[in-house]
């Protein structure tokens, strides 16, 4: 089984490689899933979670959560961050989880995903996330 390596360290070594199928192979448990339902239960396997729990975590209305692990509704940009903020991921896992979803990836020049990305950095819950949103004046997760 591979080591969890950095995006970049990834990067360096698909550069480096002159068999994809090799490389795919060796870095195989570094590599995301496709689809933003695989990747969203992944994440939450590798945390010990149950889906219950991460809608709960979420904030999330229980049946709409149920139909993102499930996989039959597409999420909106809020709803990716109100879910990687329930289950405690990294900046770097929320950005893939995003990108699984089909919505863009937390951007540094705007305000609110600077703020998002501090938070996300510093290991703040949705609730602590929700109080920083407000105290800048910047439209809450969901609204």
């Amino acid at each position: 089984m591979s080591e969890k390596v950095t995006t970049d360290t990834l990067l360096k070594r698909l550069f480096r490689t002159k068999n994809l199928t090799a490389f795919l192979r060796r870095n195989e448990a570094n590599l995301s899933p496709a689809d933003f339902q695989t990747l969203l239960r992944a994440l939450s396997d590798e945390r010990g979670l149950i889906p219950e729990r991460v809608i709960q975590q979420a904030q999330i209305d229980r049946t709409y959560g149920h139909q993102l692990f499930n996989g039959t509704r597409r999420p909106s940009r809020d709803k990716v961050l109100q879910l990687a903020l329930g289950m405690g991921l990294s900046l770097e896992e929320t950005q893939h989880l995003l990108q699984a979803a089909g919505r863009s990836p937390l951007y540094p020049r705007l305000k609110r995903d600077a703020v998002l990305i501090f938070c996300l950095k510093n290991g703040y819950d949705l609730m602590e996330t929700q109080e920083m949103l407000g105290k800048y004046d910047i439209t809450l997760l969901g609204e």
